[in-house]
């Protein structure tokens, strides 16, 4: 199954739907990173507030990303203190990402222009979010490559040849 989401009908596909199935892992891979309300029941909540509930329900998460986080993400961040205590939360800062991006499981992942932003992914209403496209798929080719390609970037096989490693504020090895 592969299947165009759109516009708003990203948050609900893939934030509220697709992170909801995660058992193992999550991989979420965005250029830019704000602080960005997402539905969780009948209230919105900060992303991350659903990134450290499943943390502490024992999945792995990972979240890459090009830029330090604005300070209200920031500020949010350190409401969360399981993000900062667990090895089961890590986040890895390469300023080359452009790639928007979230895995579950290795099962399913959704692709498009969408950045881990409430204009992006979040929960804002249709007349102020961006205007997005993406794919949600479950095609084994696709998330195969995918993976493989997030796995290098993470162990830091993509670092190592880097030109703009003598700028880079995090180099990953």
């Amino acid at each position: 199954m592969t299947e165009l989401v759109l516009n708003e009908a990203i948050h609900q596909r893939a934030i509220v739907e697709l992170v909801h199935e995660v058992r193992r892992f999550l991989w979420i891979v965005t250029a830019d990173i704000k602080d960005l309300h997402v539905k969780k029941g009948r209230r919105f909540v900060p992303f991350l507030e659903v990134l450290s509930d499943l943390v502490q329900d024992g999945i792995a998460v990972r979240l890459f990303h090009a830029k330090e986080p604005g300070p209200r993400f920031r500020e949010d961040f350190d409401r969360y203190p399981v993000l900062i205590e667990s090895e089961l939360f890590e986040r890895i800062l390469c300023p080359r990402i452009h790639t928007k991006a979230i895995v579950v499981d290795g099962r399913k992942a959704f692709i498009g222009s969408a950045n881990l932003t409430g204009a992006g992914l979040g929960a804002k209403s249709p007349q102020k979010r961006n205007f997005e496209a993406g794919f949600l798929t479950d095609e084994r080719p696709h998330l195969d490559e995918l993976l493989e390609w997030i796995d290098s970037l993470y162990l830091g096989d993509l670092c190592q040849k880097c030109q703009r490693r003598s700028t880079c504020p995090d180099p990953i090895a």
